[in-house]
Parts: structure tokens; sequence; C-alpha cells
């Protein structure tokens, strides 16, 4: 295929290879190529391009920790986009739809607030890299020669924040780099199974990540000789000048973009001339050649050749039809991954519900299903209350919003069904029609919109309290209603203000419900985009008030009161966890949610799903949400130290299983498990390893592996699994590799972080780790083994990371560093004020250098002085003023 890439590149002009740089790349007919565009989303379906089979959020899917199941569903996915490729028209420009899948997002979800959380699969590396795989098995399949789609990986790196996303950067110190971000990427490409990445939007350590140095160093190095092909996010690289202002023209920033490995450009939409003409701009300008030019787009071709769109009589996918959009297996293949999603929170003998009881289904997700803005178009529903009511016959159905009339001092009135989402985000929606009410264009309001899926969410409004009524605003646009109506307000004064009548007590009407019913399943959640989507986290992990207070006054009358929680993120369930007798999570599961957790609900189905993320408690503080350091912040179960509400892997079952004969081996464990219960039941057998008396901060537990079974009633089965000697590692910033050091380790098998069943010892031989050489030999900054007050930089516009303080003061720790023989010391700094350099062995003072004013933080220079130490000590050294350093050497 090489050759035949490379004879098609000769053959192209040096304007038709400059064009392909663009997301919407021309035909060239003269050659017969088609138009080609890269990327469809397809995070857990086909989106945007019509009704298609809607699976489980990717948070959904990975909370079935099945990577079986998970790689079906991508082929299910990529099946129904080849459909869409061949055989329906594109939504947006010409040409075919594209088979390059953007998916999967294997950003790792250490902050539960993230408001792309229902984008991942799970909070740690290892689940995420295990189930990012299969979704990559799925979509690529398995022909030697041909892709079905090209999954690409989303996104790289270090992307966990929305507020601000475009302009904050990520400071990740390499242990965390190395332990954690990267090593959700690295196993799915090293395996050759991803055919590109997307680079994130935000930056890390300084530098945007679409310049980033780590796409050539870290993603292209574990392709090794695979073409890997790299796309930028939309608008992205226009941001490189218009929000980051990290380059002075676009010229030089998409210059820049190309030679650190971006080869395609989506931005500017479906106008290529814009990005183009900067890329031809920056090869008059010499900022690149036409070898980088090439580069890109040899990639892109090799990708083409790969989904065979030059060889259609040989692609074994050609003939995939229209047929199989929706189909049967498909349906059935939703359901079941709607399924084995469904956590069992908690159960105290509630569930499953036995008899035909006279359910009660309560809430605002009672009796509906929201698309996300990744979601494809649901080809039908199946609520919750639907679903019960298939296999119960009748149930009652209240959505608990009350009925108010808004009137104006101007004897306007507006009567509307409110729903709160949280932080005071409210819909209203129209009685009659049961749509909601929507912002338009001239400021009025319309009750237009059977649902809410747009870009900007017009749909979301505050009632702001004030003496004699509330005032009406508008969430997006932040303005006020009028006394006209139309919401033109800048300010409260020039707002009107509406009288408020409760005409309807949607509370009282689900308490009376209850009180009618055996049983009441209670439904709540979150609007996927409201409060907490992309561009927009959350600010906290509460219920929204107005769902708590239904919750309460339910189960204050009807204590069988089952709580499901349909949601995209974590909530902190403190008071349903102590008052009620059943909780269960659910992600939003797609068209057939309402039969999977009807099927849980009433003993069909095991719940066998597990926690892909830890839920905290309320009172549990978290760290700030730019804080990306998870060894010293805290973040996720391997390092936060106080008790979570449910840990990571937690899920409960039907059954009672338990785990004997933990037998450590060369190179692997085994453990017995075995179904004590009276029915049949899975377990997510979970393997963890943790370091005791370890020289670095090592995690309180990290994943090792996990195996998802499902035994009949008194069956056992012996599970083995590999425990090669990276299980131990951790990456050593004094060598800048991994290493396992030698020592005692611990095995711990059982249901979940926070329940262990077995123990092991193990202990791991080999040669002490002597004390960091320092002396003769450059250390980097960035390096160290803890620090106070730092924040990390770039050192250079194209590579290199830096140090400097926060605040004016900062400290590295570098431990057990050998000072013998040292007499001088040296430093690469950079002032932009002036500043100093304090190095200390202990608290005794080496040296002291000045550092003066460079004129920016990339005007590097060297600093020195004499000094005096011998032994090894934990090396301090402390910035002061507005400084940087990158490196210092001690010399003998």
């Amino acid at each position: 295929m090489r050759k035949r890439v490379d004879d098609l590149l000769g053959r192209l002009t040096l304007d038709e290879r400059i064009a392909m740089l663009h997301q919407y790349v021309p035909a060239v007919p003269r050659l017969g190529i088609a138009s080609f565009r890269t990327g469809t989303e397809a995070l857990h379906g086909v989106a945007w391009l019509g009704v298609a089979t809607v699976f489980p959020q990717a948070v959904g899917l990975g909370a079935t920790w099945d990577e079986d199941l998970v790689r079906l569903v991508a082929e299910a996915i990529s099946v129904e986009l080849r459909a869409f490729h061949r055989h329906r028209p594109p939504v947006i420009g010409s040409g075919a739809n594209s088979l390059q899948a953007w998916a999967p997002v294997v950003n790792l979800l250490r902050d539960p607030r993230w408001g792309r959380n229902e984008e991942g699969y799970s909070e740690d590396p290892v689940h995420t890299a295990r189930l990012g795989a299969a979704f990559c098995k799925g979509l690529g399949g398995d022909h030697p020669a041909f892709l079905r789609a090209a999954p690409v990986l989303k996104h790289f790196l270090a992307y966990n924040n929305e507020d601000d996303r475009c302009v904050t950067s990520s400071g990740v110190r390499p242990r965390v780099l190395q332990e954690y971000d990267l090593a959700a990427f690295r196993p799915i490409v090293t395996a050759g199974l991803a055919a590109g990445a997307m680079a994130a939007y935000n930056l890390v350590n300084g530098h945007p990540c679409h310049v980033s140095p780590l796409i050539e160093r870290e993603l292209r190095h574990w392709a090794g000789d695979r073409e890997l092909f790299v796309v930028s996010d939309a608008e992205a690289p226009s941001n490189l000048v218009e929000l980051e202002h990290y380059f002075d023209d676009h010229a030089e920033s998409h210059a820049a973009a190309l030679k650190a490995g971006i080869d395609s450009f989506t931005d500017h939409g479906e106008d290529s001339a814009t990005p183009v003409g900067r890329l031809r701009e920056a090869l008059e300008r010499g900022l690149i050649g036409e070898e980088d030019i090439d580069r890109a787009v040899r990639r892109q071709l090799s990708l083409r050749f790969r989904l065979g769109e030059f060889d259609a009589d040989l692609d074994p996918y050609a003939g995939i039809g229209p047929e199989v959009i929706d189909c049967a297996d498909h349906r059935a293949l939703a359901l079941r991954a709607a399924t084995e999603s469904v956590v069992l929170l908690k159960n105290d003998g509630l569930l499953p519900l036995a008899g035909a009881p006279r359910v009660a289904v309560i809430g605002p997700l009672a009796d509906t299903l929201f698309e996300d803005w990744y979601s494809g178009t649901m080809p039908y529903q199946v609520t919750v209350a639907a679903g019960l009511n298939e296999a119960l016959g009748e149930v009652v159905r209240v959505d608990g919003a009350d009925r108010i009339a808004l009137r104006s001092r101007s004897g306007g009135e507006l009567v509307v069904d409110v729903t709160d989402w949280g932080a005071g985000m409210l819909t209203l929606r129209d009685p009659a029609t049961c749509r909601y009410y929507s912002l338009q264009e001239d400021g009025s309001l319309g009750a237009d919109r059977e649902m809410i899926k747009t870009w900007f969410v017009n749909e979301t409004f505050h009632l702001e309290p004030v003496p004699g009524g509330v005032l009406l605003r508008n969430v997006r646009t932040g303005r006020y209603a009028a006394a006209d109506g139309r919401f033109t307000a800048e300010t409260a004064a020039d707002a009107e203000r509406w009288e408020r009548e409760l005409l309807h007590d949607g509370t009282a009407e689900a308490r009376a419900a209850a009180e009618g019913a055996d049983v009441a399943v209670v439904v709540l959640g979150n609007h996927p985009l409201i409060n907490g989507r992309e561009t927009e986290d959350r600010r906290d992990l509460v219920l929204p008030a107005g769902q708590e207070a239904l919750l309460r006054a339910v189960a204050e009358v009807r204590p069988e009161t089952a709580l499901v929680v349909m949601s995209s993120y974590p909530y902190a369930l403190d008071w349903a966890d102590e008052h009620l007798p059943a909780v269960v999570w659910t992600s939003h599961g797609g068209q057939e949610t309402g039969r999977a957790v009807a099927s849980v609900l009433l003993g069909a189905a095991e719940p066998g799903g597990r926690l892909p993320q830890t839920w905290y408690r309320g009172a549990d503080e978290l760290p700030h949400p730019l804080d990306y350091d998870i060894i010293k912040a805290g973040w996720t179960y391997q390092y936060h130290r106080a008790a979570p509400l449910y840990p990571f892997g937690h899920g409960l079952s039907y059954t009672e299983f338990a785990y004997s004969d933990l037998r450590p081996a060369p190179e692997s464990v085994s453990v017995t498990l075995t179904n004590t219960g009276t029915r049949p039941g899975t377990e997510v057998v979970q393997l963890y390893i943790r370091a005791l008396n370890a020289r670095y901060e090592a995690p309180l537990l990290r994943l090792a592996d996990f195996s998802k079974v499902t035994l009949a009633p008194g069956e056992s089965r012996e599970l083995s699994f590999r425990l090669p000697a990276e299980h131990f590692a951790h990456w050593d910033v004094a060598g800048s590799a991994f290493t396992v050091d030698p020592g005692d380790y611990e095995l711990l098998v059982g249901r979940s972080a926070g329940d262990i069943a077995l123990t092991a010892p193990v202990a791991v031989g080999g040669p002490v780790p002597g004390p960091r050489i320092v002396v003769d030999r450059t250390t980097s900054a960035v390096d160290f083994d803890d620090y106070t007050g730092i924040t990390l930089v770039d050192a250079s516009r194209t590579t290199g990371d830096a140090v400097a303080p926060c605040d004016q003061s900062a400290t590295l720790i570098f431990r057990s560093a050998d000072l013998s023989g040292a007499v001088r010391v040296e430093a690469e700094v950079a002032g932009v004020g002036s500043g100093r350099l304090e190095f200390l062995a202990g608290d005794r003072l080496l040296a002291e250098l000045p550092v003066p004013v460079t004129g920016s933080g990339y005007a590097w220079t060297t600093v020195e002085g004499d000094l005096s130490a011998e032994g090894v000590h934990d090396l301090r050294v402390t910035l002061h003023g507005d400084i940087r350093l990158a490196a210092f050497r001690f010399g003998s």
C-alpha cells in the first residue's frame, strides 16, 4: 500500500495537496479522487445523520465492565456508519458521510463535575484503555487490510474541564502524565487499534495541545511504522491566535500545528479557503516546507486506502446495506447494553420487586428519555414508566412538576410546568402541548421545542425572587423579561415583576400517587444539555433542589421507595443512601433504557453494572477543577483518602458470591469465585495492587485487571489473571522511565475498590535503588518528587517544560539526592521579572543565585555559583520572583 500511496501523492499538484489539509477535502476529478470529509460522531451510536440505534452513553458502557459487549456495540455502530456512508446523503456538505469515526473518548473521569463526564468510560486508565481498545476493535473490524470504520481517540491530552477550556492549562507532572493520562491512550495506540487521534482544546503545561510536542514524542512513537492520522478539534487552530494568543498570526500558528503533527484542520466549517489560505501563506513565508504538507497528506491517503475508497471491488464492507440501521439485532444489542449498564447502588431487600405490585413512577425522568449532544436520533423511546407498564400492566405516572401562572403588572399571563435541573436552571413547558418554551431571535418566548438539543440552549430560565414577585431571566443571554414580555432588560431594575401563583402542586400529586401504590419508583437525574455539558462544568454534586424535595416528600409517605438516578455523572446521594431501601443508577441508556431498568427492578435481569468512577459524599471537599495532579490533590480512588459514598467498581447483586484461594504465582495470580446464592448472578472480579513502604507516593490501590463472570447458583470458577512486571511499575522521575522497585507489595481482589475480599503479599526482588544522581548530570526541574506553590509552564513554543512560582515563591523537592563532590551549581532560568534561586540540602543553604530579567519566559540564560556539599539529602530548590526554572546541574 505504501507504494500506491506514494504514487498517488506524487500525482497531486501542490495546490491539491494543500487543499487536502482541511476537514472538507475537495475532489480531484482528473485522478478519480472523490471528495472526502474527516469525522463522523459515533460515541454511542451514529450521531447527527438521522435515525440510528442509540446505545448507552460512554460512561454507561463503562459501567458494564464488559469488553466483548463494548466491542459488539462499536461493531454495530460501524456497520450502521457504513450504511450511512453508502446509502444516506450528508447532512452537511457534499460527498459521502465520513467513515472516520470520532470515537472513542479516552479522557479520564478525574473530576465528576466535568461537563462532558458522560463521554468517558472511567476514572481509571486500565479500565478506560481496555474498553477503549474494545471499542476500537469493534469499529475497525478484523480484516487485515481494510477498516470498517477508522477509530479516532479523543481528546489528546489531559482534558477534563469545560469552563474556559480553550485557555486553561492542565498542569501534569511527569508521574501523572505517564502513569495516568497517557496510560489511557498508550495501550490502544501501541496495539495498532487506533487509526487516528484528535487534539484537545486545552493546554498542557503551557503548550496548546494542537502544537504539543507529545503528539510526536508519545503518540507517534507508540504507533511505530503505522500511520496515525491526527485531526484538530473544531475551530481549535484559530484559537491558537484568537483565544490563546500563543502566536502572532494564523500562518505562524497553522505552520506550528502542522509541524507538531496535526494532519487535518477542522476550522471555519465548510469554508476551506481561510485555513488553506493560511497554510499557503505559511509555505510562502518559509514557515513550512512541501515535506510537511506531504507528510500529512500521505497519512490521509493511507487512511483512505484502508477504508477501501480506492479498492471498492476488494472492500469487504462495501456491500453493507441500509437495512442494518436500527435493525432487530441492533435493537436487541441496545437492550442488552442498557441492561448491563444498570448499577444497583443500595438494596435493603426492596429489590427485586416481588409479585405484581402497584407501582407509581414519579419524577422528571419517569416518562421521558433525553438525547445528549453526541447521541444519534432515537428511532423510538422506551421510558422507565413504559418499561414497567409493559411488564406489570398499568402504572401510575407523575412527573412531579409544578404548574404555575406568571402574571405581569401589564396584564400578561404565562402558564407553565416548571422543572428544576439544578443551579437554579429551570425549564418551562406549555401544559397543552408539553413543548418547551424557548427564547426566540426577537427576544420573545415561544413554546416550540419538543426536545432540547441545540448547541446554544435557549430553553432554560431563572425565576429570581424579589419583593412582590419574581423576575424571569433567560440563562444563556442573562437578560430579563421586560414589560412587553420580551427578554430585552439588561438589569433587574429594568425587568418586569411577575406575580407567581401555584395552580397545580406537582409534589402533592406525587405524594398522593405514592400513597396509593405499593412501591414508588422515583426517577431523577440530569438533562444532558443543562447544568453540566460541553462548555459548562457543574459547580457541585448535589441533586437539583426541586428533585431532592420531591424525593423526600414521596419517601415520607411511601417508605417502599426506590430511587432510580438517570444521569451523565455522579451525584452526592447522602440522604437517599441513608433513608431509602434501594438506589439504582443508569446513564442515559438510549432507546431501550426503560426496558433495561424495568427488567433489573423486577428481577428479570441481574444488575450487572459496576461504577466506573467514585461517587463522593456531599460533605467531601473536592480539589479545584484545574488541579490535575491526582497524586497531590487526592483525585480518584487511587489517591482520595476520605471514604466515598460509593467506591469505584461498586455495584450490588441479587445473589451472593464468595471469594477463596487467592494464589499468587510467577507473573500470574488465581482466585476462585463461587455463587453461594439461590439465583444466577454476575460479578466483576477486580484485582488491585498496592505498594507497601514505597519510596514514592504510591497509590492507595491501583487496578491491575478485572473479569466479568456469570455463575449459576452453586457454581464455582477459578479465574486467572496475568501479572507481568509492568503491573508493579511506577514512573521513576530520577531516571525518566518506568521501573519496578524491589520490596513488598500486596495483591487485593474484591468487588470494588472499597470492598476487598482477599489479599496476598508479594515480594519483588532486585537491586535496591540508589540515591538520586544529581552531580555531573542535568536534572529537569519538572522531575521533582514533591513541591509547593508551583505551576508547570512551557519552556518554548515547540518543546520542553519548566517550573514557575504560582505566587512569587515556590519549592521543589528532590528526594535522596547524592550531592557528594558538588562544588558548583548552574541553572537554566528565565526572568520575566527579577528573582533568585536557593538550593538547600535539607535546611542548610548551599547556594543562592540571583536571576536577572531576561525579557520573557522564553529567553533563557544560565546562572551559576560555587558551593560545597557532601552526602545524600533531600534537595530543596526554592524559586522567588517572576522567574522560570528549566533545569539545573551540580558540577564536581
